[in-house]
């Protein structure tokens, strides 16, 4: 036996459920203006929130920690430390007789371990190439994306100090 439909050809649960379906898939000028509005002040609120926390933000104090004497790395020789914590392996390289420079050995692309080659006078990465100069830090060739870290150096008589982390941006 087939249902029978009521006299007004709809069914009553029709005219209970006031929601057309057809008509819900198009969105009015006036829920997408909320819309907008609504994120877009959401996206304002966390810019704000951004700001705030940079501005009161402290700044991280590195303590000074001794590296080397400058008798202990001869000219184009390498020392490896850690700083500024022991989870962190640096390495400090003598360029001249005068001239030291220190970076983090990790590279940024991957935090492979990178090693000073002197015949080239870069620091190489061996897991993808990547090659970074060693007066600057930059990246030379291949995958990395930023410079390697600074290690910021002091001189003390024949004392090298360690004194703070240049996270350099280019």
């Amino acid at each position: 036996m087939k249902p029978v439909p009521p006299p007004g050809g709809q069914p009553l649960w029709r005219d209970e459920f006031s929601v057309y379906a057809p008509d819900e898939r198009y969105v009015g000028r006036r829920q997408f203006a909320k819309f907008l509005g609504l994120a877009s002040l959401g996206m304002l609120a966390g810019q704000v929130w951004i700001l705030a926390k940079s501005w009161l933000a402290r700044p991280t104090a590195y303590p000074a920690l001794l590296v080397a004497r400058v008798a202990d790395v001869p000219v184009d020789g390498v020392k490896l430390f850690r700083y500024p914590t022991p989870d962190d392996p640096c390495m400090l390289i003598r360029l001249d007789a005068d001239t030291f420079v220190a970076y983090s050995q990790k590279c940024t692309h991957l935090s492979c371990a990178v090693y000073y080659a002197a015949e080239h006078r870069r620091i190489e990465c061996p897991c993808h190439e990547g090659h970074f100069s060693v007066d600057s830090g930059g990246v030379l060739q291949g995958p990395p994306p930023r410079p390697l870290p600074r290690i910021l150096l002091r001189r003390d008589g024949d004392a090298l100090l360690a004194v703070g982390v240049d996270q350099q941006v280019s």
